[in-house]
């Protein structure tokens, strides 16, 4: 027996599909709508360190189910590109001086070798790079037509700040408020960027949500990030000194009007307009350190529940419109900018941030809301009928918001509102690496778009991304490329210097797939009336809000502009689970990295250098844990057909599950035994005709639920029960002294979508000269799935009294005679007549005896 040469066959059938274009893909005519499928993998970074092991799983996936359509008549596109400008390749130029475009073209020279290696059957000719120029002119260009639209605007905003670095910092860059590359607090800094008015089309981002086949979780967070909710707009006036109202007024949102006889103090935000206005001289020391000390945390920090409250008073008291009552007004981190309008009414006996912080500064707490609690010693949240709120007491919570509306529209204090957690989207980045933002400023003309027929606006080509020192891009120094002439009046002008966050290109990928070579459009209306919306959309949950929030959005604008046919871009989706790696913790529950571990003779793991004992925990791969798992290596020593099987095999697909070398080395075992099973003799006997020999009777049934099986196993994603149905079958098989050649035959179809290379090296070796991708998937006849004999239940006035083997499919009348026959009925069919005979096909027979 031959071992199996996987290390030939791999590369072998990789050159084959390279230079033969097997899975190039066109728009051909002869398909119908519902016969065209385009399945879209969310595209990678390309990182330095590579793929590990994670990547593979969804990419894996997404192939098995184009490979099985394809072989069920599709056309099938399936593309591959990548998300190429950001951070870490320009924070890696500032600190190696190589420019970021030559370590992102090496990173991406390597994700492809990687890839390929694993046998995907991409349409190579179409892969994209978010950091070419003929890429990134069309996301430039879709740009404009937001510009155009009024749909992006300039904006003062704040961003993260480090005073050691001189640069502002994505949040991604900013770890437990301080920089993640040198360790420095960061601050706020306010400075001039560019937004788009996502919030335009937020209750359209809403509404389509009920549209589209996506995990209901996912659904959900979409939903909480837009955060719609109705409630209202409440005035308060500001009071001078003595108690007087003042022409100062300050603006509530808030979703519970009908408690404002509970209001008893307010809070704005450090940011908020306001705060200079409202501080009194004796407070304002107080208030510019808090407002200081704000500014060095997240949002994050500011919101987290858990997190002890803090606030200074502003000095200043406002009247509470209901009651003419003073409250005082104070400043605190809890409360955002980007909610509402940046300042609340508190109503601390029913909210429990609101009653914390009343608890702590000694605040009023008054119940409006009828409770079975004492809410000085603990806040009601729960609803309740109205007390101590004067005409609205006895009411329910529907009818007082009602009334309180009426009444604040009535003295014109306040207003029914809609309000939005989601907030526009800061679209600048202060650094090199990214899209320039095609416009220009001129003073005479003001902001200018520059001409759709000179772009792309490339990247200047420099050899220093140093910071400025202001905040500003790198490329606000290059005064050779910042200096311009205004497109409209041909006067003096300036580029602008911000770039395009990451998200600007990864926001419409799937659409230049459909046409990548096209110089005269993002992608042609054919191409795009052709595939469109994508069928199926496989990623990562961690891109769960963001970027599909984001891309809904760049993708209506498109259908409102009349550029795609579709209001939404994914129709399906689906989140894969994390592949996690084995790691090692102390009792104190840090980890330790794996190569300072051992195991010792009871089985046990050790830190090497303590002798303390640790237990074995799932956790992330992280190169800091030494725990990353390299697919080159696991592909190097078992093939890459058993890598892709193990990463289908190790459970469902969208679960978490962390990598076992041993499962691997199964899945290599189980392959090497396909490939023993190929040397035995071929027979040329039909399997479809009738069969005398049982073996043979019982291999066919066993390779008939195996088809079954895995084309639903395969259609529904569920392909680690495909996995293990095929392993039973080849069990079956392993018995025989030879294969029906035609079962073997159809046995390779379905193994080759999930292991293709063995697939079409033993597809070769059945005698065929072309490709098995297209093969058509097999069939399989219902009728070998039903059982040759049943078990038939004999019951003599409903009660069971024996039980019988009978041919499947029997009739009536040859059930009963063989019923009465039964040595379990006879005793009590004895001395009586039969009434009645019941017969349940191939399960019962029951009489009705007298």
């Amino acid at each position: 027996m031959s071992k199996y040469p996987f290390e030939s066959i791999e590369p072998k059938w990789q050159k084959y599909w390279e230079e033969n274009k097997t899975f190039k893909v066109r728009e051909d005519a002869s398909f119908p709508k519902e016969k065209r499928m385009y399945v879209l993998d969310m595209f990678p970074y390309p990182s330095a360190a590579g793929l590990h092991v994670g990547h593979p799983e969804g990419y894996t996936a997404t192939d098995i189910y184009c490979r099985y359509l394809r072989m069920n008549g599709y056309n099938v596109l399936h593309p591959m590109g990548y998300d190429a400008f950001g951070l870490p390749a320009e924070n890696y130029a500032i600190k190696t001086g190589t420019h970021p475009a030559t370590t992102t073209n090496a990173n991406i020279e390597h994700f492809t070798k990687q890839i390929k290696s694993l046998g995907f059957s991409y349409d190579w000719d179409r892969c994209v790079s978010t950091c070419d120029s003929s890429y990134y002119k069309w996301t430039q260009w879709i740009f404009l037509q937001l510009f155009k639209r009024g749909l992006a605007y300039e904006s003062n905003t704040p961003i993260n700040w480090c005073p050691s670095c001189k640069t502002g910092l994505a949040n991604e860059e900013v770890k437990e408020g301080k920089c993640d590359r040198c360790g420095t607090q960061v601050t706020h800094k306010t400075i001039r960027q560019w937004v788009l008015k996502i919030t335009a089309y937020a209750d359209r981002l809403l509404e389509d949500l009920d549209t589209l086949d996506w995990p209901e979780s996912v659904k959900l967070m979409q939903r909480n990030w837009i955060g719609k909710s109705t409630g209202a707009e409440v005035t308060f006036t500001i009071a001078d000194k003595d108690g007087k109202p003042t022409d100062q007024k300050l603006t509530v949102y808030t979703t519970r009007c009908d408690t404002l006889f509970g209001a008893t103090y307010m809070v704005v935000s450090p940011e908020h307009p306001l705060v200079k206005q409202l501080t009194t001289p004796e407070q304002k020391a107080f208030v510019e350190e808090y407002v200081e000390l704000s500014a060095k945390k997240s949002d994050l920090e500011r919101t987290d529940l858990n997190k002890d409250k803090t606030g200074v008073f502003s000095g200043s008291y406002a009247i509470n419109p209901v009651n003419g009552k003073l409250i005082p007004v104070w400043i605190a981190d809890y409360v955002l900018i980007s909610y509402g309008t940046g300042a609340i009414m508190a109503v601390p006996a029913h909210d429990d941030r609101d009653w914390e912080f009343a608890k702590k500064f000694n605040l009023p707490i008054i119940e409006v809301l009828k409770s079975d609690v004492n809410v000085q010693e603990q806040p009601w949240t729960q609803d309740g009928i109205h007390v101590n709120s004067e005409f609205l007491d006895g009411l329910n919570k529907k009818d007082a918001i009602e009334k309180m509306l009426e009444f604040l529209e009535e003295k014109k204090i306040g207003k029914k509102a809609v309000n939005y957690k989601l907030r526009d989207w800061i679209f600048s980045r202060q650094r090199y690496w990214g899209e320039p933002i095609p416009l220009v400023h001129c003073e005479k003309c003001g902001i200018v778009p520059v001409p759709e027929e000179e772009l792309p606006l490339e990247l200047p080509n420099v050899k220093s991304y140093q910071p400025t020192g202001t905040g500003e891009s790198p490329l606000a120094g290059i005064e050779s490329w910042v200096n311009c002439t205004c497109p409209k009046c041909g006067g003096k002008a300036r580029r602008e210097t911000n770039t395009m966050p990451q998200w600007g290109g990864s926001c419409w990928y799937y659409l230049r797939y459909l046409d990548p070579k096209n110089n005269s459009a993002f992608c042609s209306k054919e191409a795009e009336n052709y595939w469109m919306p994508v069928d199926l959309y496989v990623g990562g949950a961690e891109h769960a809000v963001l970027h599909l929030l984001y891309a809904r959005f760049w993708h209506k604008v498109l259908y409102d502009l009349g550029l795609v046919s579709t209001k939404e871009p994914f129709q399906r989706l689906v989140n894969q689970g994390m592949i996690t790696s084995f790691a090692y913790q102390r009792k104190n529950k840090t980890l330790v990295p794996v190569d300072e571990v051992e195991q010792h003779s009871d089985g046990l793991w050790y830190e090497k250098a303590t002798g303390e004992k640790l237990e074995q925990v799932v956790a992330k791969m992280s190169k800091s844990l030494k725990n990353v798992v390299n697919p080159d290596d696991e592909i190097k020593q078992y093939g890459a057909d058993s890598v892709r099987m193990y990463e289908m095999f190790m459970g469902p697909l969208t679960m978490s599950k962390p990598w076992n070398t041993q499962g691997i080395i199964g899945i290599h075992r189980f392959l090497e035994k396909v490939w023993s099973l190929s040397e035995k003799p071929l027979s040329d006997i039909d399997i479809t005709g009738h069969l005398t020999d049982e073996k043979l009777v019982a291999l066919r049934k066993s390779f008939a639920q195996t088809i079954s099986k895995v084309t639903n196993d395969t259609n529904t994603l569920n392909f680690n029960t495909a996995i293990s149905q095929m392993m039973i079958f080849v069990n079956d098989l392993s018995k025989m002294e030879s294969i029906p050649r035609a079962m073997w035959s159809d046995f390779v179809k379905i193994l080759s979508v999930y292991a293709p290379h063995i697939g079409e090296e033993l597809w070769q070796k059945l005698g065929n000269d072309k490709t098995i991708a297209y093969e058509k998937w097999p069939a399989f006849n219902e009728e070998y799935l039903k059982d040759d004999e049943k078990t038939i239940v004999v019951m003599v006035n409903g009660k069971l009294r024996g039980k019988f083997q009978a041919p499947s499919g029997s009739a009536d009348d040859v059930l009963i005679e063989m019923a009465k026959n039964d040595e379990g009925a006879k005793k009590f069919l004895e001395g009586k007549q039969i009434v009645k005979s019941v017969v349940v096909k191939d399960k019962l027979v029951n009489f009705v005896a007298k």
